[in-house]
């Protein structure tokens, strides 16, 4: 059968997004219950998109704590991923809640998030208005901070990180997208399935439009962290760079990376703001399928479990996502130093951060050094260096 006989067949299906087409075809089923952490809460709102609400809060939970909500992908549940990907673990280790929504059979027969269905992706609406509407809950039911409010995804859920964030971003300080799709590049089923198999051809400037115009927002805007493997023949890998296009964009920042380094073996970029601040990373888990990537964290400890779509690759995402989102200064016990931070500093990035100097939004960076006026200025500008190149290495926020 031609792709474009697949597609005519997958339209006449009823709410069938890109990812369940493909999940529709190849026969993948729904994971299998498991034991789990996480607490399902039946009221929280009108509820528009009609999905289900699950969280995990730790004991004794300090009031003013962050929240982190973890989308699923498809033929998952909100426990199996959890499982998988180890976020209640994470969770009780550095003291901060969890919600994990859930889709249903009903609104989509493989589970799937339906990230591209215009009546689902849009300000209070669908399916991110249920999620709006379940953030609310927790942060009045457990005295959260809504200044620390974080998202992540796999997938289908990573498509839909993308439209929390460019629907919401005054709710979330950040997110993290794992082998995802941009904001706004697909409202229907042949759209969706053209940007899964190949990435958007828009320019930057245009998929940054696209947030913009999600809705009227000026900033300031959420940090965005970016995982997708090389070997993906899901989702096409060049959508991880549309995704970085898309949110240095909106942040007015250069294409080119500030700097590059190896995180256990895995190309790392990184864009900093004024402030010295990363606000954008993107790594490429060379040889990875798709997937969420699974390994060993910096604390030497494991989080989650191998299985459909979860990979051992030797990285821990979701240890490195919660990083990002600064959830692992504090623990609730004592950790080791992280083993990376010897090989994350090396010379390449403090050549690359010494010259090129911060940039202001939407200008485009000098790379000539700015010479100092006297001895005490160039030692100020030398400690800007090192803690430019600290904070791209990740060892400084």
């Amino acid at each position: 059968m031609s792709l474009a006989k697949n597609i005519e067949f997958l339209s006449h299906l009823p709410r069938l997004s890109g990812f369940n087409g493909l999940a529709a075809v190849y026969g993948r089923s729904l994971a299998p219950a498991v034991d789990s952490p996480l607490v399902e809460t039946a009221d929280f709102g009108s509820n528009p998109g009609a999905l289900k609400m699950y969280s995990f809060v730790p004991e004794e939970l300090p009031r003013g704590a962050a929240l982190v909500v973890v989308l699923h992908g498809c033929g998952q549940t909100a426990a199996g991923y959890d499982l998988g990907a180890g976020w209640s673990t994470l969770a009780r280790h550095y003291g901060f809640a969890l919600l994990l929504p859930e889709q249903q059979v009903a609104n989509n027969a493989n589970t799937c998030f339906n990230w591209f269905n215009p009546a689902d992706i849009k300000r209070g609406k669908g399916e991110a208005g249920s999620i709006r509407q379940m953030i609310a809950r927790m942060v009045v039911d457990h005295k959260l901070d809504p200044r620390r409010i974080y998202i992540t995804g796999l997938s289908a859920g990573g498509a839909m990180t993308s439209v929390m964030l460019a629907t919401y971003p005054d709710v979330f300080a950040a997110g993290a997208i794992v082998a995802g799709l941009p904001f706004g590049i697909a409202t229907n089923l042949r759209e969706a399935l053209n940007g899964m198999m190949q990435a958007s051809s828009r320019t930057a400037n245009e998929l940054g439009d696209l947030v913009r115009g999600a809705w009227k927002h000026h900033g300031p805007w959420p940090k965005v962290s970016v995982w997708h493997g090389s070997a993906d023949r899901t989702v096409n890998p060049g959508n991880a760079d549309a995704i970085v296009r898309q949110w240095l964009d909106v942040h007015g920042l250069p294409e080119a990376p500030m700097a590059a380094t190896l995180v256990d073996g895995y190309p790392r970029e990184v864009w900093w703001d004024s402030n010295g601040e990363t606000v954008v990373e993107s790594y490429t888990i060379t040889g990875m399928a798709h997937g969420t990537p699974l390994g060993v964290a910096a604390n030497d400890e494991r989080y989650g479990e191998a299985g459909a779509f979860l990979i051992e690759a030797g990285i821990s995402s979701s240890y490195h996502i919660a990083n990002f989102f600064g959830l692992t200064e504090r623990t609730r016990r004592s950790a080791p130093a992280p083993r990376e931070a010897v090989k994350l500093v090396t010379q390449p990035v403090a050549k690359e951060a010494a010259k090129q100097p911060m940039p202001l939004p939407r200008a485009t960076p000098s790379r000539q050094a700015v010479p100092s006026r006297n001895l005490r200025g160039r030692a100020r500008e030398i400690s800007d260096v090192i803690t430019r190149a600290l904070t791209a290495a990740g060892l400084m926020k």
